[in-house]
């Protein structure tokens, strides 16, 4: 096996922020953000569609969250929806047209459904069912352009939106994510705050459709794991690699530093 990279080099520099303003749905990129009040970052599965009985439509639930493009411009609480393929959108202002907002998505879905907010990245996977602190996703360049490359007919940018990372770093080497986990998180900064690795991302159903059209990508799951089993770090502690179908890794603002900025341009370095 390769040794997830532990050398960050002087050039590593954050290159994308991305966040999913309603969870299951589509990114929107930022030039910058901010650390939200729980720790997340703004703006991120700041909404979530739930049914009658609390629990989320998302990927996870049905492949009919694909289908669904949405458009958010954060900065004016205007959400436009439609299905992908048509020119017509719908929009929202959120809050005021929340119960609006509902019902449209209840049609689309057939379900009775609401929406629920919450600071940036209390909605999260790892949050709300995992019991991780809320936090941002990381990623190198270098790892989206390999898995890129084990799949023929995708690129970089198809795989950018299968794994919905937050955080995107360039100047490290494929997969040197793996290494923020060892000896129980490495803490990191990125411009002026700082990050403790928590655990890698365990993957779902999502990754193996395409984000377009719902549509499973064949045999994507089978590859992706034997891919990844021969590229997790060679001393990755059982403990926290339980198995391999894992790839980019959750980490955690410092509390100090809620409501700090990042941006796209910031450096990136190793504080352990």
């Amino acid at each position: 096996m390769t040794t997830g990279a532990r050398v960050l080099p002087d050039v590593a520099t954050l290159v994308g922020i991305r966040v999913h303003p309603i969870k299951a749905l589509d990114p929107v990129e930022r030039e910058c953000t901010v650390v939200s009040p729980v720790g997340g970052l703004d703006g991120d599965r700041a909404y979530a569609i739930v049914d009658a009985d609390g629990e989320y439509v998302n990927g996870k639930r049905t492949d009919a969250v694909h289908r669904l493009r949405s458009d958010v411009d954060l900065d004016a609480g205007l959400v436009r929806l439609g299905e992908r393929g048509s020119e017509a959108l719908e929009a929202f202002h959120l809050p005021e047209h929340r119960a609006r907002l509902a019902d449209w998505l209840s049609a689309y879905f057939g379900l009775d459904v609401d929406v629920e907010s919450a600071p940036g990245g209390e909605l999260t996977d790892s949050a709300v069912l995992g019991g991780d602190p809320p936090g941002a996703t990381v990623v190198s360049t270098a790892t989206l352009e390999t898995v890129a490359s084990w799949f023929p007919g995708l690129d970089i940018e198809d795989v950018r939106r299968r794994f919905r990372a937050n955080l995107e770093v360039e100047g490290v080497p494929a997969f040197w994510e793996d290494g923020l986990v060892a000896d129980g998180g490495v803490r990191f900064l990125i411009g002026d705050v700082a990050f403790q690795a928590v655990e890698p991302v365990p993957r779902c159903v999502v990754p193996t459709r395409d984000p377009d059209t719902g549509e499973v990508t064949d045999g994507f799951r089978e590859r992706f794991i034997r891919k990844r089993e021969s590229t997790l770090p060679a001393d990755a502690d059982p403990a926290v690699f339980e198995h391999p179908n894992v790839l980019t890794v959750l980490a955690e603002p410092d509390a100090d530093d809620r409501g700090e900025a990042i941006a796209v341009g910031d450096s990136v370095e190793l504080l352990d």
